[in-house]
């Protein structure tokens, strides 16, 4: 059983050094064109080299989000965009479209192609059809079971990787082929623009009695019946890994740095201590991290057969019981000197999420503003202030507060 490396989302720069800086094996990005994100910043073709030389110097590889379905204009422009980011150094292509796959095969036969989840994998069949026309990685469907994953394990080349999604938002569609959005907004999900038309809220009108709603369940507020929970298979990733699981995603390119550091940190941590020699017990507060990252309810999903908990008909939002208040940039003289996200106040309970440590809580105290005068509150968007803090913090360090109900 081998330790399944650990690949974490970035949406933009921040995302990638906070994937970087809280334990990713590996990252994986989008560029301006041709990935599942429309709405993510992205990487231009700079920003993309200059992010793979960064991770490449601390181990890390980048896979690049090919994964949109193109139609024949965006297929004529393909080579070049490829030329381009091979040009950057990318580790692999994360690839969906049949005609994409055959283009990287035959342009760039020495770049790896990994086949996005939405190719629908979920039999050994499909993927060794894969493994045939050059794919290196398969990224399973959300409907199996780990037990399926092991079938498909045991039935598929050894050198063929599996890898999983274990954590993060799921589409109602689970595998992403959905139709919903572009028919109600114009907005093609399958073209990187979903405007997430499951999570509405939905009820039902008779023809003769237009104007009456009728919920369609108790809920006489209506009902979300396309509103998926998040995903979290934190506490199964040993099992994971006895099928044969070789990496494990974690969604999120349109999140903030603090999710992805937050969730990453909570998978590196229970990576780390069950494949220590000998392992060690996963401490309670890493599960606990993953409840103070903005989310909606867990589920297992289907990791154990067909569920019946997918659904979150409450209502269309997130738990969220933190928000970031500042980000560390330095500290000098016992001083942590904060970048303002959030306004908070001197006498302030805040915790410091740290990477592979529990998170330190301390109280604001002598918070001064970018001048080193006394204030009793950092209140503007993006301002520098420091406060008193005698343990050693690293820059990048996210300082967050409970929100008060």
């Amino acid at each position: 059983m081998m330790k399944p490396e650990l690949l974490a989302p970035a949406g933009d720069a921040e995302c990638f050094a906070a994937a970087l800086q809280y334990g990713a094996d590996a990252v994986y990005v989008g560029a301006k064109e041709y990935g599942m994100r429309a709405a993510a910043k992205n990487f231009d073709m700079d920003a993309l080299r200059l992010a793979v030389g960064q991770a490449h110097g601390q181990g890390v590889k980048v896979y690049l989000t090919v994964n949109v379905l193109p139609r024949n204009a965006e297929m004529d422009a393909f080579p070049e965009f490829l030329k381009q980011v091979k040009a950057c150094g990318i580790d692999a292509v994360i690839a969906a479209d049949l005609g994409v796959i055959t283009q990287i095969r035959r342009l760039a036969p020495d770049l790896p192609v990994h086949a996005s989840t939405q190719t629908g994998v979920v039999n050994y069949q499909t993927a060794n059809a894969l493994w045939d026309m050059g794919v290196q990685r398969v990224v399973l469907a959300r409907e199996l079971s780990i037990a399926e994953i092991a079938e498909i394990r045991a039935k598929t080349p050894k050198e063929l990787e599996i890898e999983v999604f274990v954590h993060g938002a799921m589409c109602m569609s689970i595998s992403g082929r959905c139709l919903l959005s572009e028919y109600l907004t114009g907005r093609d999900a399958n073209r990187g623009a979903c405007a997430q038309s499951c999570r509405w809220k939905y009820a039902l009108m008779e023809e003769k009695r237009p104007g009456q709603y009728f919920p369609v369940d108790e809920d006489s507020d209506g009902s979300y019946i396309l509103n998926a929970k998040d995903l979290c298979l934190l506490p199964y990733l040993k099992e994971l890994a006895e099928a044969g699981v070789d990496s494990v995603k974690i969604e999120g390119r349109a999140k903030a740095a603090y999710y992805v550091a937050g969730v990453t940190n909570a998978y590196r941590m229970t990576l780390d201590c069950l494949f220590d020699t000998p392992p060690r017990d996963v401490p309670d507060w890493v599960m606990q991290e993953l409840n103070n990252v903005s989310h909606r309810p867990y589920t297992v999903g289907f990791a154990f057969g067909q569920r019946r908990d997918l659904i979150w008909q409450e209502e269309n939002g997130y738990i969220r019981d933190y928000e970031v208040v500042g980000i560390v940039q330095k500290q000098e003289n016992g001083r942590l000197y904060v970048s303002q996200r959030n306004r908070f106040f001197a006498g302030d309970a805040v915790e410091i999420l740290m990477p592979q440590q529990k998170p330190l809580a301390l109280t604001v105290s002598d918070l001064q503003n970018g001048g080193g005068e006394p204030i009793g509150s950092a209140n503007h968007a993006v301002m520098d202030c420091s406060f008193l803090c005698d343990t050693a913090v690293p820059a990048g360090a996210f300082v967050r507060k409970q929100i008060a109900e």
